[in-house]
C-alpha cells in the first residue's frame, strides 16, 4: 500500500465534535486526502457543492440536522458529476443497532462505522467504499 494512499482525493468530514473532527482531518491529511471540515450538515452541504468531493464522511447525530438529513440534502444534488449528489458517504455513529445499521444502508450510505473505530477501520472502510 501507498504511503499515501488518499492522495488526490477530495474528503468532507461532518462532524460535531470539535475535537473528533480535528483528529479525523488531521489522521486523513497524513494519508494524503485533501480534508474540507465542517461542524454540523449546513456546513457540509456547503463544502459539497463547492469542491465536489470524492467522498463524505459523516457523523449520524448532530444538532439541528443530522446525518440522514444531510444525505437527503446531498442526493438532493442530482446524481452527475456536476451536482456532486452521487458522491459516497460513509456514516459514524455512537449508538448502532441492528434496526440503525438497516435503516443506514437502506437509506443510501455506503458503510458505517461504530463509533469508536480505530484508526485501521476508518482507512479500510473508506478504501472498499472508494474501491482503492
Amino acid at each position: 500500500m501507498s504511503p499515501k494512499p488518499l492522495s488526490d482525493l477530495i474528503i468532507v468530514v461532518v462532524e460535531d465534535h470539535d475535537d473528533a473532527r480535528r483528529y479525523l482531518g488531521a489522521f486523513l491529511r497524513q494519508l494524503g486526502a485533501d480534508v474540507i471540515l465542517a461542524r454540523d450538515a449546513f456546513q457540509g452541504i456547503e463544502a459539497i457543492r463547492n469542491s465536489r468531493p470524492h467522498l463524505v464522511v459523516s457523523d449520524i447525530q448532530m444538532p439541528g440536522a443530522d446525518g440522514f438529513e444531510l444525505l437527503r440534502q446531498i442526493r438532493a444534488l442530482g446524481s452527475d458529476s456536476e451536482g456532486g449528489g452521487g458522491v459516497p458517504v460513509i456514516a459514524m455513529t455512537a449508538f448502532l443497532g441492528q434496526a440503525d445499521r438497516t435503516r443506514m444502508l437502506n437509506t443510501g450510505f455506503q458503510a458505517f462505522l461504530p463509533k469508536p473505530f480505530t484508526p485501521e477501520k476508518f482507512l479500510e472502510t473508506i478504501l472498499t467504499v472508494l474501491d482503492r
